[in-house]
Order: C-alpha cells, then sequence, then structure tokens
C-alpha cells in the first residue's frame, strides 16, 4: 500500500537525519523520519518506490527507499556523491533536517511473487532500489520460495551492505552470489571474478521458475534479461528498475520520460517486455 502523507504532492515535509551511515567511499546511508508526527504515522510505502529528498537552497534528487514497510517511521536512503544535491546531503549528520516528498513510483511485484522462487540481480550501487525488496523477502522468508541474490561490482572495494549480505546469507533457502569485474590485491575476495551472469550458474535451479527482479546498469539489465529466458524465466516474470534524472516525480517535466512511459509515475518498476524495444534503441 502507498500513501501520500500530504494534500499537496509538490510540497516537501521535513525530515530529520536520525542516523548516518558510510556504507563505501562516496556511499553513504541516510536514515530519516518525518517531523510531524501524523504525517509519520500516515507514511506507508511499498518496495521499489523512491523519494524526492530536497536539500534547503540546493535541490532536490529522486532516491530510492531501501528500508523495509514494516517500519515506515524509519525512512533508509543509500546515496552516491556524484552531484549538487548528492554532494550537499553527504554533508548532513543526526539531527539535520532536509525535505522529503513522496513516496512515488511503482514498485516490485511481491504479491505476486509469494510461494515462487526469487531471483534478485544487481550492480553496483544500483543494488539500492532492490534493496527493500530484498528485506521485504527476507523479513517474510515463509511467504517466498528458494531466494538468490546475485550482485555484481566493478572491483570489491565498491561492494556496500557487506554486513546485510552476510546477514541475508544466513537466512533460510537464501543464497548470496557475488561478482567483481576486476579482482584487487588485499582484499580477499571470495566472490567471483567476472560479470555477474557468471553466478548465474550457481543459482538454485528452482528460482528461475519463479520471479526475477534486476536492477542496474541498463547494458547490464538487457543482457541478464535476455539470458535469463534462456534458462527458463518467463518474459512476463522478469522485473527491471529503470534509472533517469526525475525532476518533478509526477509525469509533469517529461524529463524522465522514456518512449511513451514516465519513469516517476509508470515505474521505476516496468515489466521487461515493456521496456525490452527501447532498451537497444540509441538515445532512449
Amino acid at each position: 500500500m502507498t500513501k501520500i502523507p500530504s494534500s499537496n504532492p509538490y510540497l516537501p515535509l521535513v525530515a530529520e537525519v536520525v542516523e548516518r551511515i558510510e556504507e563505501a567511499p562516496g556511499i553513504f546511508t541516510l536514515r530519516l523520519w518525518l517531523r510531524d508526527p501524523e504525517t509519520r504515522t500516515a507514511y506507508q510505502f511499498q518496495p521499489g518506490q523512491f523519494n524526492m529528498l530536497y536539500l534547503f537552497g540546493i535541490g532536490e534528487v529522486a532516491i530510492s527507499i531501501v528500508s523495509d514497510p514494516k517500519d515506515p517511521e524509519i525512512i533508509d536512503h543509500t546515496i552516491r556523491a556524484v552531484g549538487r544535491v548528492t554532494k550537499g546531503l553527504v554533508r548532513l549528520g543526526r539531527g539535520d533536517t532536509l525535505g522529503l516528498r513522496g513516496p512515488f513510483g511503482q514498485g516490485w511485484p511481491m504479491e505476486k511473487a509469494k510461494n515462487k522462487g526469487l531471483l534478485m540481480v544487481t550492480g553496483g550501487v544500483g543494488c539500492a532500489p532492490a534493496t527493500s525488496a530484498i528485506q521485504y523477502a527476507i523479513q517474510r522468508r515463509a511467504d517466498y520460495g528458494p531466494l538468490a541474490i546475485a550482485h555484481g561490482v566493478r572491483r570489491p572495494s565498491e561492494l556496500i551492505y557487506t554486513e546485510r549480505f552476510r546477514s541475508w546469507e544466513s537466512a533460510p533457502q537464501t543464497q548470496v552470489l557475488l561478482a567483481a569485474s576486476h579482482a584487487e590485491p588485499g582484499w580477499g575476495w571470495r566472490g567471483e571474478v567476472g560479470l555477474v551472469t557468471e553466478v548465474l550458474d550457481d543459482v538454485h535451479p528452482e528460482v528461475f521458475k519463479g520471479i526475477a527482479m534486476m536492477c542496474g546498469p541498463e547494458v547490464m539489465l538487457q543482457a541478464v534479461a535476455e539470458e535469463l529466458m534462456e534458462r527458463g524465466i518467463l518474459i512476463e516474470n522478469i522485473y527491471v528498475s529503470m534509472e533517469r534524472n526525475m525532476q518533478c516525480a509526477l509525469g509533469h517535466c517529461g524529463n524522465c520520460q522514456f518512449g511513451k512511459e514516465f519513469l516517476c509515475k509508470d515505474g521505476p518498476v516496468f515489466p521487461y517486455p515493456r521496456v525490452r524495444p527501447l532498451l537497444t534503441v540509441k538515445g532512449y
């Protein structure tokens, strides 16, 4: 269930930083709560949705929610400091305030996935949009079949959520499969050295009879989706989270348009058949 706790979706609510977590160089998680008790209680989101975070006097940026909907009063966002707004957000600490609009967009099909195998394929910091879905399935483990989490990074030093991966791996019927494109000396990397597709051979066969959810670079999404179909996953059971520069979050500005779709309101999560034709078209 989604509930925006404001009658005006353009009006930011005041959120407070309750904790800041360093995940990796240049990557951090802000744990927020809404200052007003009534809006804090009313706020509800689905895994895969996002918020617009507003840094007063600087600007606004779309950031995926990475926490579990069972605790909507604490809203987590993992952020990479790469632009004007995110480089400002990196300076925030406990007790600082910022604006928050949301939640927005379409989330992951968690109801459809119940009692089925679940494959999560993620790449780099692009794992953030899938994190809330993984948390959701882990916290409700009896509702889902075997779970496989395949995550790829360019190099071991870019791996975030190290503790979460360890925790997820300890859950029943759960595999965590890591791949790094390039090995680094001194890191003691125990995962695969290569592309994330190379760990798919180790996925439990039952998983390929279920639902796949993916996020990361678009070239990775397309390559993995096509391989998953060869391995038996039906195309209608493959879902991807797309990324664009979203500005209004309401489908009005057109900045995130992808063909006839607007990522902010029609996505960011899409069934793969809806976006497959455009993933090979230069310019989209």
